[in-house]
């Protein structure tokens, strides 16, 4: 019988509460074995180190000659011997201490030592696995790792609501994504939560999954849950949530409101407005016309226009790359390359433009007919003494130049 002996930990302090701890004592102990295996010494392998059996020997086995505590225990489910971590586990059953070590060995590339970790976590209280929730995501990604994973989200299907409130509001990503998808299966969060938490929300899952399922909620030609819903997504900082207001509006029997977002700064909020209108019977082609006729107070309406026009518009597009507002002449450039009706000579002088954004509409417009630009112009943009944003643009398009000439030579 072998007699292991303590190691000694990583030199480092552990926080409990963070997940990617635990996995990097595990392999911090790991490599501490490679590097010192004198610190983790046994009877049966006094050097630390792997010995040559012969098939018919019995393997040794590891016990202790006294109770360990919690750390001698943890070093141990983080040993690189396998048999090791299973005799580790034989004793931290009953340990809440330990239970995010066993939830680590639950993806243990070893049959006996994974096996034996499930079980243990298999009788675990759901609330003390919730509690770990995020270093059992972690632990998921891996091969081997479903096991745990599955024991968690089951415990909130199947849990009481209060355990699946108490990890809406994680600030790990992958657990605020689990628990909304359980609290919106379930049907745990009313409409109105759904619809504030979709509008402020930080991650891009949680508001998408919360802005579909705020929609889903409104009655299909009713104008019930305006107020609640759509008034709060359409208030969003984020477009896609925007946009879902936007569409909702249609649901709700409101086509004329979208007109105000047919000039909302988002591409895709713009496409929905349109959608909507036309769900309700009027085309947005007229009204972004209006707009162009005075666009200073909506610059967006150019590039509206040029995205649902047609090439007879644009004339009326290209006569706003004159205009003294910086964003209605960046906003031009953008609805001509929409309507396909990008003139060489009308955009080129817009190079020289002050505006950061009329320069990079500009450039990008200019991009597949770089060749044409003289080099001699595009050196005279990169001068120290020229605005960076006239020198960026010099770059792109003598890169672009390179580019045809490679394809031409």
């Amino acid at each position: 019988m072998g007699q292991l002996a303590a190691g000694t930990a990583p030199d480092q302090a552990l926080d409990g509460s963070d997940p990617d701890s635990w996995i990097d004592l595990d392999s911090g102990v790991r490599e501490l074995a490679r590097s010192q295996p004198e610190l983790f010494h046994s009877n049966a392998s006094p050097s630390g180190r792997r010995l040559r059996w012969d098939r018919d020997t019995q393997l040794p086995t590891f016990t202790w000659s006294r109770q360990p505590d919690d750390a001698e225990l943890a070093l141990a489910l983080c040993h690189p011997d396998g048999r090791a971590r299973e005799a580790a586990l034989d004793l931290a059953d009953g340990r809440p201490a330990l239970l995010p070590l066993i939830v680590v060995r639950c993806a243990d590339w070893a049959g006996p030592v994974r096996e034996r970790a499930r079980a243990l976590l298999a009788g675990t209280p759901p609330d003390r696995l919730t509690a770990h929730a995020a270093l059992i995501l972690r632990v998921g990604r891996r091969s081997r790792g479903g096991f745990a994973q599955e024991l968690l989200a089951r415990a909130l299907r199947e849990g009481p609501a209060a355990r699946v409130e108490a990890l809406l509001g994680s600030d790990d990503r992958a657990v605020a994504r689990l628990a909304h998808r359980a609290a919106v299966a379930r049907g745990l969060l009313p409409a109105k939560r759904l619809a504030r938490t979709a509008a402020r929300h930080d991650d891009v899952a949680v508001r998408d999954l919360c802005s579909d399922a705020a929609v889903a909620t409104l009655a299909e030609g009713s104008p019930d849950g305006f107020a609640e819903v759509v008034a709060v997504l359409l208030g969003s900082k984020h477009a896609w949530v925007r946009s879902a207001g936007v569409t909702a509006l249609r649901r709700v029997g409101r086509h004329a409101d979208a007109e105000p977002y047919l000039t909302d700064r988002s591409a895709v909020v713009r496409a929905c407005a349109r959608w909507v209108l036309r769900q309700g019977g009027t085309d947005p082609a007229p009204l972004y016309r209006t707009l162009c006729a005075d666009p200073t107070p909506h610059p967006v309406a150019a590039a509206g226009l040029g995205e649902c026009g047609t090439l007879e518009d644009a004339d009326l597009v290209r006569s706003l790359l004159t205009h003294p507002t910086p964003a209605v002449r960046a906003h031009a450039v953008a609805g001509l390359r929409a309507l396909d009706a990008t003139r060489f000579d009308d955009v080129r002088p817009l190079l020289d433009d002050a505006s950061a954004a009329v320069v990079r509409q500009a450039t990008a417009s200019l991009l597949p007919s770089a060749h044409r630009i003289p080099l001699e112009a595009l050196h005279k943009l990169l001068t120290p003494n020229r605005p960076r944003h006239h020198q960026v643009a010099a770059i792109r398009l003598l890169r672009a130049q390179g580019a045809h000439r490679q394809l031409t030579a």
